[in-house]
């Protein structure tokens, strides 16, 4: 919690009266009350002021600080979404929530995507803190509902485009079930399909083979627990990663499992996956229906998965879309580009 927050008052807005009547090409000023004055202005405006110019930017406004006075100025037409903005990400400074640039970026993101959103609420106790101490938390209300229902059920579904957090989340939970002995081990597995391409005969043995499409999830690993970790687990058989063939005949007692690019799977396998299933056992599912590398004639498991399932409730089903894309911006555009495209 970032010190003199606790008991700070609450910001007051005050808007200027314009000289002439208003219009909605004429520009006019904003003072917001910062109580905390550079304490909270301080991490808004980042870095070398790099959170300033990016706000700056995107809200086609101007921001400026005199005391505990924020000025915004811009077009009336600018002002209302700028006035939000900038108010909710100082309540989330408030609120003790570290603000990186990726961050402001997201926000302004969600902010104009979701009228109802609201930053603060998305912060709450870290989902995982990863081996160089980054926080590991929700960037959207669907990635909020996301870990919920992972900490609520037994399984669950998330589908969605690239860059939403599927796979990552996902992982980030498991790791978590680990620490706290809520499971015994992890198992992550993916179906071996060439997207589009023909790897020919690779050399080695039948795991060499198979890695080159296990490689994101050990990428994911490494990054949430650090290389030396994460190889010491795999070791000790703590995690096991392997395609998904390898399931087949196998009873998953007490274990975190999770099937990625599960797109990919046919109508057989994501039978065989669901019924590998024991005691204490969880399991999450992702996948990206848009992008399914089956043969055209053969129908995607996942797709008929949660039509079938939809309907049980002790099973959640998390659908994300390319609000919730945490990659780089340009991502989000492409996505909707495709989409347009396709429709």
């Amino acid at each position: 919690m970032t010190p003199g927050f606790a008991s700070v008052a609450p910001i007051r807005i005050l808007k200027t009266k314009p000289k002439y009547p208003s219009t909605m090409s004429e520009h006019r000023t904003i003072y917001i009350e910062v109580p905390e004055g550079q304490v909270a202005l301080s991490p808004l405006w980042g870095p070398q002021d790099m959170h300033r110019h990016l706000l700056e930017r995107s809200l086609g406004v101007r921001l400026n600080a005199r005391g505990k006075r924020l000025h915004i100025t811009g077009l009336a037409a600018k002002l209302s979404f700028a006035e939000r903005a900038i108010g909710e990400l100082l309540a989330l400074i408030r609120s003790g929530a570290p603000l990186f640039l990726k961050d402001v970026e997201q926000a302004v993101q969600l902010l104009s995507s979701d009228e109802d959103a609201r930053l603060d609420a998305l912060h709450g106790k870290p989902l995982f803190t990863t081996a160089d101490r980054r926080s590991i938390s929700p960037k959207t209300p669907n990635q909020r509902r996301y870990i919920e229902a992972m900490q609520a059920k037994d399984l669950v579904f998330s589908v969605g485009p690239a860059g939403t957090g599927k796979t990552y989340l996902a992982m980030a939970a498991a790791v978590e079930a680990l620490r706290r002995h809520e499971v015994n081990r992890i198992i992550l597995t993916r179906p071996a399909v060439e997207a589009g391409e023909r790897l020919g005969f690779l050399p080695g043995s039948l795991v060499d083979k198979v890695n080159p499409y296990l490689r994101p999830l050990y990428d994911a690993l490494f990054d949430l627990l650090g290389v030396e970790h994460a190889t010491k687990l795999i070791e000790e058989r703590s995690i096991e990663v392997a395609p998904l063939a390898f399931m087949r005949g196998r009873t998953l007692n007490k274990a975190f499992v999770i099937l990625d690019e599960a797109q990919n799977t046919t109508r057989e396998q994501m039978k065989m996956f669901l019924t590998r299933l024991g005691y204490a056992s969880r399991a999450v599912v992702t996948g990206d229906v848009t992008q399914t590398d089956l043969p055209q004639k053969e129908k995607s498991g996942l797709v008929q998965a949660v039509q079938i399932l939809d309907e049980i409730e002790s099973i959640g089903i998390i659908r994300l879309t390319r609000v919730d894309v945490v990659r780089h911006p340009l991502v989000q555009a492409i996505i909707q580009a495709y989409d347009e495209a396709e429709a």
